[in-house]
């Protein structure tokens, strides 16, 4: 095992004096530029079509409600698994929930799902969902029209849309394709997977939910097509006894997996998506509210939520009426599919470079042997064959993002910064520029 030691910003010595990958991944570039926005605008419109797709609205019609809307997803989801030479299948997943405050009696809630399996990697998985069900003012309101354009018609044209761009590219890893139902009863569907992923051991390593993500007019007035809120939690319920007070003695109250998650999203928009900003938000969801990411952080799967920089309160849980010559409701005309094709854009991007890039390293830590003026990292080595080396990530404890980094081949790392006012992480990379998530080094002896 050899040593490098670095100046940041100037490469020194043999150890890392070499080509570092491309900035960007060309698969990456590829699955980004299929986008599309015309697709997105049909799927959406397609949605709406079924007047209602409220949770617990007819079942058997051929034409409206969550049961042919389901069926409809469905069909999308096999279009794009027949193009994915047999990796991709589709499957419904039900679960019967107990009556609940927004369930009057038991009620089968079915979670649509497509599964590209990964080619190298097939236990990593990915996962990318949205909710399909719609409602209107009362979430009780099984019969009247909810058409959920942007709530979230828009986040399941999303994920319609990334299955199709991606069904015939390879990938290291397994991704899934979600679409959710019972989120407007309480979040019903998403637990129940992450409660059977948990259950039976799955490796999920990052859980992308995207809802209202297809408006960019606030009812404030104000218009930001340029932007997206990515919200991420700090700690999640694991994050307790000695791990909690770990966290806060060495200063990594942001550092856990949904946060740091949130700031790997924003460095690879940053490279893929010219223009478009990813705002972090530092909090679970909008105050008070919630979406399907949070079962997911709960069970201690690192889990962020896409949704719109500007919200308009009355084109969501609303039923669609013209009081006082304004029009309410949840309508197509109020979205915009320019907007919504940039956060797929972005979607696209962190999805494909997870699902390609080596997994994070393990073991990373800070040596800790002896009062230094200089930083050592060391971490296991990774084993995937198209491995290219590890970037060392650096910034100061007050900064929200990696401010400074370092490309390596070696697995032992001294920096001459001082340890007491720099946080760090370690990221591994392919020879294709697809980098995985980062790992905080904890203290090593």
């Amino acid at each position: 095992m050899s040593i490098s030691k670095i100046v940041v910003g100037s490469i020194l010595l043999a150890g890392i004096l070499r080509a570092q990958p491309p900035a960007r991944h060309a698969v990456v570039e590829h699955v980004v530029s299929r986008v599309s926005s015309a697709q997105l605008r049909q799927s959406v419109e397609k949605l709406v079509g079924f007047g209602t797709r409220h949770t617990l609205s007819d079942t058997g019609n051929a034409t409206r409600g969550i049961g042919a809307a389901r069926r409809w997803i469905k069909s999308e989801f096999e279009q794009s698994a027949q193009r994915s030479g047999g990796r991709m299948s589709v499957a419904y997943h039900e679960t019967i929930v107990p009556p609940s405050g927004r369930v009057p009696a038991p009620a089968n809630i079915i979670n649509v799902v497509a599964t590209l399996k990964g080619i190298s990697a097939p236990e990593r998985i990915i996962v990318i969902g949205a909710h399909y069900d719609s409602r209107a003012s009362d979430p009780l309101d099984a019969l009247s029209d909810a058409p959920g354009a942007n709530d979230d018609g828009s986040g399941t044209a999303l994920v319609l849309e990334l299955a199709r761009v991606m069904a015939d590219q390879m990938f290291d890893a397994t991704m899934v394709f979600i679409a959710f139902a019972g989120e407007e009863q309480g979040l019903l569907g998403a637990t129940a997977w992450a409660d059977q992923a948990r259950d039976r051991g799955w490796n999920v390593e990052a859980m992308l939910n995207n809802d209202i993500v297809g408006n960019s007019m606030g009812g404030d007035g104000v218009k930001d097509d340029r932007s997206v809120r990515l919200f991420s939690e700090a700690f999640s319920p694991l994050d307790t006894g000695s791990v909690f007070r770990m966290r806060n003695s060495l200063g990594l109250e942001s550092d856990g997996s949904s946060r740091s998650l949130a700031r790997w999203i924003d460095d690879v928009a940053d490279k893929y998506v010219n223009g478009f900003d990813v705002r972090l938000i530092y909090r679970r969801d909008r105050f008070l509210r919630g979406g399907d990411h949070a079962p997911f952080h709960a069970r201690g799967i690192p889990a962020v939520r896409f949704s719109v920089a500007r919200e308009n309160y009355d084109w969501q849980h609303q039923n669609v009426r013209v009081e006082n010559g304004k029009e309410y409701g949840d309508l197509v005309q109020f979205m915009d599919f320019a907007y919504l094709a940039n956060v797929a854009r972005v979607n696209a991007a962190a999805l494909a470079t997870l699902a390609l890039a080596p997994a994070a390293p393990r073991n990373a830590g800070v040596v800790v042997s002896r009062l230094e003026y200089e930083t050592t990292l060391r971490w296991n080595a990774n084993t995937e064959p198209d491995l290219a080396g590890y970037y060392v990530r650096i910034r100061e404890t007050t900064s929200p993002v990696w401010q400074e980094e370092v490309f390596t081949r070696d697995t032992v790392l001294t920096i001459p910064k001082l340890k007491d006012d720099y946080l760090f992480g370690v990221q591994a990379v392919d020879r294709g520029g697809a980098r995985s998530l980062i790992t905080i080094p904890l203290p090593a002896r």
